[in-house]
């Protein structure tokens, strides 16, 4: 009786083991976000895209360096490794410095990310951290000011899709203008030590 059952159970675990080598496939991660190429030459500007307090402009933080990036709460990879970055180069700032210092992250999925689902997100990065976004309009006009390329992967048929995203960091002088932009992959040193020229007044082009 238990030489059958084993049997049983080695025949049983033998056809699982044969099913997993040649029948079974890995599902796919839907939301997988790709990496896109940003556009050559963003020439940035003013722009008004709304917050959890109601509307935010970039001429806001006139007198102050903005570090402005571009992403989507629900992206598993790309977007939190960056904001990760903004919070060390915020934090190795002094208080003086970071007076003068404005982080915004504009969300190109503003189907899925309200203005409070926005707000939880940024705070658990840093609390000076401001997430905003608009209508599909409005955040395509911004975007292409900044250069900046996404593409919702199926919405129309999958609640947790995807958004493939450029991933670049701009920085924006105390005059509002585009003055740098450093590319998805630098380092916390090379993003610190960016902010701290545009606070000492010098200014770089992109």
């Amino acid at each position: 009786m238990q030489r059958t059952l084993l049997l049983a159970v080695i025949l049983l675990l033998g056809g699982l083991l044969t099913w997993m080598i040649f029948g079974w496939q890995p599902t796919q991660d839907a939301r997988h976000t790709k990496l896109l190429a940003p556009a050559e030459s963003p020439h940035g500007g003013d722009f008004t895209l709304h917050g959890i307090d109601g509307p935010v402009s970039l001429q806001d933080f006139r007198g102050q360096v903005v570090m402005l990036y571009f992403g989507y709460t629900w992206c598993p990879d790309i977007c939190p490794t960056n904001l990760a970055l903004f919070s060390r180069v915020l934090n190795e700032l002094t208080a003086a410095e970071l007076a003068q210092v404005q982080p915004i992250f504009v969300s190109v999925d503003p189907r899925r990310d309200t203005p409070e689902r926005l707000q939880e997100y940024t705070t658990y990065f840093h609390e000076k951290l401001i997430g905003i976004t608009g209508s599909d309009a409005e955040v395509a006009a911004v975007a292409a000011r900044y250069g900046v390329a996404y593409r919702a992967v199926n919405p129309e048929t999958e609640s947790n899709y995807a958004v493939d995203h450029s991933a670049d960091t701009y920085l924006i002088d105390r005059q509002g203008r585009l003055v740098k932009r450093l590319p998805h992959g630098s380092d916390a040193e090379t993003l610190l030590r960016a902010v701290r020229h545009l606070l000492s007044g010098s200014v770089s082009r992109p």
